[in-house]
């Protein structure tokens, strides 16, 4: 029998023989502790073995626990990876339509009329009367200028002319005389006909001086410098005691006064030539400042140069304002709005979209997680944004600032936030 079978029938005698020997409490609590010794003694190999089968459970548990752990971290680092490697790119939608129904173009606003005025004769400035900003209506006095020689040629010229009348007259009188000598056969032909000649180069002779005199008196009268037209004196370049030189030729370009008329003005612009054909003359056009945002002046599409210039590839077109108002000034820098006819089924995206590739331009759209490469046209350019013609809808998912490195079929997260679409 085993060990275990002789623990217990010791264990049974011992208590017979308590049961039937009477003890004292002491006896007793010294038969109860002698089965001590023989409980310390039943640790025996099997129990060991026991302790060491479950250490040996728990240790493999531990470790298979532990290449658990480790290999799901790796599955999570590998996915990470994976993760990482796809690139994360913004995108928009297109936004249905173009703004090519507005299109606005830099223009230069120029005085309808606009004239440096010079003086026609020599002297010195003897007044002014107008500075600028002044507004000055058609022969209103603008400055005066003293012209001693022109006054005394003139005085010369009318003395020469007065001599050359008499002389006319003598001549006359004497041809007279001789055709009525001649009628009496008292003088011959040739002497009535010489003094006839002379008679004619005297009055030929009394018109040039007559002519010089208008002439001088046409120069003198240039002493008083006369506003052409209505306007605003813009510059005055000359002061009293000035000396003033005749003409604006190379000897003395400087002009003493420039004079524009501002009641109405001319806006030229340069209409790109994809646009030139949506101009027309009569057609409106609005304009705007960005030192007025909130203000706009109407105009009138008058004339156009009908030839896109070879250089910048534009036409040259006029817009005719009515600015009695004096909204705007000659030189200002505005836009002039025009509206164009919308092209069907076009759209506008961003410029910072566009790839520009060797086979042409190109568009990365977002479809089923992947790229591809789209080819579009391009309607108009607005600077920050494009109108597309052809290539893409409003659903498509366009990708902002691609990579030079973006090619078709390449996988790609879209960044949820900007899926919402914008432009």
């Amino acid at each position: 029998m085993s060990s275990s079978t002789g623990i217990v029938e010791g264990e049974e005698k011992m208590t017979t023989q308590v049961q039937e020997a009477p003890t004292t409490g002491a006896q007793v609590v010294a038969a109860h502790a002698e089965p001590a010794q023989p409980a310390q003694q039943i640790e025996s190999p099997g129990g060991v073995r026991s302790v060491g089968i479950i250490a040996a459970v728990a240790l493999l548990a531990a470790i298979a626990y532990g290449l658990h752990l480790r290999s799901a971290s790796e599955k999570r680092l590998a996915g990470a990876t994976d993760e990482a490697a796809i690139l994360t790119v913004d995108v928009v939608h297109p936004k249905a339509g173009s703004q090519a129904g507005d299109l606005a173009l830099p223009g230069n606003v120029e005085a309808f009329t606009d004239t440096p005025i010079y003086s026609r004769t020599n002297g010195y400035l003897k007044d002014w009367y107008f500075d600028i900003g002044s507004h000055v209506h058609k022969g209103d006095l603008l400055a005066e200028i003293e012209t001693p020689e022109v006054d005394q040629q003139l005085d010369q010229s009318r003395a020469e002319l007065e001599r050359m009348q008499a002389n006319a007259d003598l001549a006359g009188v004497t041809s007279d005389r001789w055709q009525a000598l001649l009628a009496k056969h008292a003088v011959s032909q040739q002497e009535a006909d010489q003094t006839r000649s002379n008679y004619i180069a005297a009055q030929a002779a009394v018109d040039a001086s007559r002519a010089n005199v208008r002439r001088l008196e046409q120069l003198q009268s240039y002493e008083r410098i006369i506003a052409p037209f209505d306007g605003v004196v813009t510059a005055r370049n000359t002061d009293v005691g000035d000396l003033i030189e005749a003409g604006s030729g190379s000897n003395n370009p400087r002009e003493l006064f420039h004079l524009a008329a501002i009641h109405s003005l001319r806006v030229y612009v340069a209409v790109p030539e994809v646009d030139s054909d949506s101009i027309h003359d009569g057609d409106r056009a609005t304009l705007t400042q960005d030192s007025n945002p909130d203000m706009k002046i109407f105009g009138t599409i008058v004339r156009n140069a009908d030839a896109i210039d070879h250089s910048t590839r534009t036409l040259n077109v006029e817009v005719d304002v009515d600015n009695t108002k004096g909204l705007l000034r000659p030189g200002a820098y505005v836009f002039v709005h025009f509206d164009l006819p919308a092209i069907g089924n076009s759209v506008t995206i961003p410029s910072n979209t566009l790839l520009f590739r060797a086979e042409g331009l190109r568009v990365g759209v977002v479809r089923d997680g992947r790229v591809q490469l789209v080819p579009v046209t391009i309607g108009q350019d607005f600077g920050n944004a494009v109108e597309i013609t052809s290539g893409l809808t409003a659903t498509d998912v366009v990708i902002l600032d691609p990579s030079d490195s973006l090619v078709s079929g390449m996988e790609v997260h879209a960044h949820p936030t900007t899926l919402r679409g914008q432009s």
